[in-house]
């Protein structure tokens, strides 16, 4: 199933969407219509999770039920789509994609030495720490933050270089604590696209004190995900698909999720490591290689319209809102700030 959070007749609502047909089965309407009462599994994106498979079956039901007995649907265009779980229980950012951290590592050694005036010859590549190779790297960020497709995304008045990151988000379903990487997909609910907007400057200003980008991925609308959660029996192998980034109408970038130096049922059994995760849990993969304006120093400006597509996950389509960010606060420019340890 495809499953959204989506506002109608001032309520937020969850149903399943058929992109196809180019509609929503508003699934608590359904469910009262068939019933004569509404239910608590169906009352938003995180009851519905937190319910288990209970909740999925009751959600697979109705639209069973609805198909047979030609109950309305909404059009998909006469519905506003807000993120699929507008509050996350948590937000843990990871990053686990090597070609992205390469190139974004070299990218900043090229801007650092041109502000110093070295005209002379790249460098090779430079390496990432072998324990890049041995855990997974994450933080943790504004759970509060988060939008859905469509969204306006605005421009902190801090950044001059605001950066889209094409990434891919999953939902944890089943919670637990110390999970074995072996059977952890059995606590996936589901996957969505996800894209970590970045004041880049900030973030390498911010990676210095060696706590994390911090201000420089938090700050309203920084988190956008969508268009809707799609459940794992949809997806055979998350690590198997395609994707891209396009600017305007304009490809900027092609990537693949098959790179990953972990999967994401190994960054449960890590994460749970003598600590318990709770349904509705939201972890992002990191940026995949190429998906980022930093690694081809292209950057996005107000009225840029971002498309993030992955696979069967959907298109994630935002616009950048046009406002006074660009004022000149005596800021450092990105070239005269260090580089810290990683971008994600």
């Amino acid at each position: 199933m495809k499953l959204c959070t989506f506002q109608h007749a001032s309520t937020a609502r969850i149903g399943i969407v058929d992109p196809l047909q180019q509609t929503v089965l508003d699934l608590q309407s359904t469910h009262e219509r068939l019933h004569a009462h509404a239910s608590p599994l169906l009352r938003s994106m995180q009851d519905l999770i937190a319910a288990g498979e209970p909740g999925l079956d009751l959600a697979r039901e109705l639209q069973t039920q609805a198909t047979g007995q030609g109950l309305p649907t909404l059009p998909l265009d006469s519905i506003q789509l807000r993120a699929p779980l507008p509050e996350p229980r948590q937000i843990r950012c990871f990053s686990v994609y090597e070609k992205h951290m390469l190139q974004s590592r070299t990218r900043v050694a090229e801007m650092r030495r041109k502000a110093a005036g070295n005209t002379e010859a790249a460098p090779p590549v430079l390496q990432l720490d072998p324990l890049y190779y041995q855990q997974p790297a994450f933080y943790f960020t504004n759970r509060f933050n988060v939008v859905g497709p469509d969204a306006e995304i605005e421009c902190p008045a801090y950044s001059g270089l605001l950066d889209y990151e094409l990434e891919v988000g999953m939902v944890v379903g089943r919670g637990g604590r110390n999970l074995d990487a072996r059977h952890a997909r059995a606590h996936i609910f589901g996957y969505t696209v996800f894209n970590d907007y970045s004041a880049r400057e900030q973030v390498l200003r911010d990676m210095e004190l060696k706590l994390g980008p911090s201000k420089g991925k938090s700050f309203d609308t920084a988190n956008a995900m969508g268009p809707w959660i799609v459940t794992t029996d949809e997806i055979a192998d998350v690590q198997s698909l395609q994707a891209q980034v396009r600017v305007n109408g304009e490809l900027r970038a092609t990537a693949t999720t098959a790179d990953m130096l972990f999967s994401f049922e190994e960054l449960l059994a890590y994460a749970s490591r003598d600590e318990t995760l709770r349904p509705g849990e939201f972890f992002a993969s990191g940026t995949l290689g190429d998906g980022s304006g930093m690694e081809i120093d292209r950057w996005i400006q107000p009225g840029d319209v971002v498309e993030c597509e992955v696979g069967s996950l959907g298109i994630l389509r935002n616009r950048i809102a046009g406002n006074t960010a660009h004022r000149d606060n005596g800021r450092e420019s990105p070239e005269q700030t260090p580089a810290g340890l990683f971008l994600t």
